[in-house]
């Protein structure tokens, strides 16, 4: 098996859906932003806070290669993945590309109900308000987003379980 890349915004289900996944396949998973965070020492909004977004997306486009460079692999990759031109192609090289799509109204609800998005994602916006940053960075990453894609799933309402079918069904379907 090659790389799967699940991409989408903060909130689509990429974590969530990653392990069941992987299982299903019989593939190792990690989550990129993860492991970012193992490797710099600390968390995503430290990096921000400390040396800037550009920097940031240094460090995500150097994971981002080591991951697509292996086998047998389910990535979970941060939202802004996709931003990188190289990292789009990298991952579309290395297998198939799930898109992880959801309603502004959906992935703000999510977002709310992670305890962890607080302390460990940085505001990548001055919009007054998350569901305006939302809006404003789904307009931007949208088109990357289906440039960078193989397969789009849509995850509003769905379980994980009902995800992982989809994402199955559609990587066993003949192109």
């Amino acid at each position: 098996m090659t790389v799967i890349t699940l991409i989408g915004y903060r909130g689509s289900g990429k974590s969530s859906v990653a392990a069941p996944l992987a299982a299903r396949q019989a593939a190792d998973w990690i989550d990129a932003d993860d492991e970012i965070e193992r490797r710099a020492g600390k968390s995503i909004t430290e990096i921000f806070a400390e040396e800037g977004e550009p920097h940031f997306r240094q460090l995500e486009r150097a994971v981002m290669q080591d991951l697509l460079s292996r086998e047998s692999l389910i990535i979970a990759a941060g939202g802004g993945a996709i931003l990188n031109a190289e990292t789009r192609a990298d991952m579309r090289t290395a297998g198939p590309v799930v898109w992880l799509n959801a309603s502004v109204e959906k992935l703000e609800q999510r977002i709310n109900q992670d305890a962890t998005t607080g302390s460990r994602r940085p505001a990548l916006t001055t919009r007054a308000s998350q569901r305006e940053e939302i809006q404003h960075l789904l307009e931007q990453r949208e088109p990357l987003y289906h440039e960078a894609a193989t397969i789009v799933i849509q995850t509003d309402d769905k379980s994980v379980a009902q995800i992982v079918d989809e994402i199955i069904s559609a990587l066993d379907s003949p192109s």
